[in-house]
């Protein structure tokens, strides 16, 4: 039996602890806040998940074959974990979910650096079936393997991201059309509510069928490069994060969390919006794909 520990019990450690248990892995959960652990140890168990916990690093991950970090995003924070498991454990894979912070630098104190991986989990972990597989300098070979065949065996959809880049492959996708998007209602060329109306009911009714590169080729190469050759000049391209972003978080304005963003978020919002993207994920897990059978060109 596979034995996972997940270090960190917040929401996205204890999802992560629920998909390791749910597969059948035995599992074990750190937190040194006992309010965060014993909350997450609840919730699990109201799922019926036997999931041990502890609030000592050593004992909960005793034995562990697979740890994943989702600790605050903290270069140094990460770093003192990293270096603390690589001389408990000598030989498990250790992993760290976050999703913008180099691997690299967080496994600088470990030792057996090539045993450290980056997993990057999208929220929510229990839904969300991709996982990037971020190989860091010192990475090996068998790790980054092991890692991928331990994922699928949780049930997920690993995919390897080989240079250990600033936001990998997700979170620059994600980042590119929101820096576009932000720039379009700063520019006053449409409001925030026309910006997710466009994107909800055009490109992202195709892109959970059809993603970027394979639309490319369908619409055809050449088309794609006479739309860039027309639009790619007048899109935003600034190095720094947009003024109109800065200015709403200046004004304490930081969307739902708050109550005012790009939008007002009235008392409850929050948790309907999480309850909708919740129903909507799982409806779209359980459509079935078609095979496509298509193979990268060499």
């Amino acid at each position: 039996m596979l034995n996972v520990a997940v270090i960190g019990a917040g929401l996205m450690g204890r999802n992560l602890a629920r998909v390791a248990a749910t597969a059948g892995a035995n599992v074990a959960i750190f937190d040194s806040f006992p309010n965060a652990l014993d909350a997450s140890l609840k919730d699990l168990g109201q799922a019926g998940l036997k999931v041990r916990g502890s609030g000592d690093l050593a004992e909960a991950v005793r034995g562990a074959d697979f740890v994943i970090e989702a600790i605050i995003e903290n270069i140094e924070a990460k770093q003192a974990i990293f270096e603390q498991l690589s001389k408990i454990l000598p030989d498990a894979i250790l992993a760290s979910n976050t999703s913008v912070l180099p691997i690299t630098q967080i496994a600088a104190r470990a030792h057996n650096s090539e045993r450290v991986v980056g997993t990057h989990w999208w929220n929510p972990p229990h839904l969300v079936p991709v996982v990037e597989v971020i190989r860091a300098k010192n990475t090996s070979d068998a790790t980054m393997d092991k890692t991928v065949a331990i994922l699928k065996s949780l049930g997920k959809t690993p995919v390897r991201v080989e240079k250990d880049i600033p936001g990998f492959v997700g979170n620059r996708l994600q980042h590119a059309l929101w820096r576009e998007a932000i720039a379009l209602i700063a520019d006053g060329v449409c409001d925030a509510e026309t910006v997710d109306l466009m994107v909800r009911n055009t490109l992202g009714l195709k892109l959970g069928m059809m993603g970027p590169i394979e639309n490319a080729d369908y619409v055809g190469l050449d088309l794609t490069l006479a739309i860039h050759e027309a639009v790619l000049h007048d899109l935003n391209r600034d190095q720094h994060p947009s003024p109109l972003l800065k200015k709403l978080v200046a004004e304490g304005k930081l969307g739902a969390k708050t109550g005012s963003g790009f939008y007002e978020w009235p008392a409850g919002e929050r948790e309907a919006a999480a309850a909708r993207l919740s129903e909507h994920v799982t409806q779209q897990m359980e459509s079935p794909k078609p095979k496509r059978g298509l193979k990268s060109a060499k």
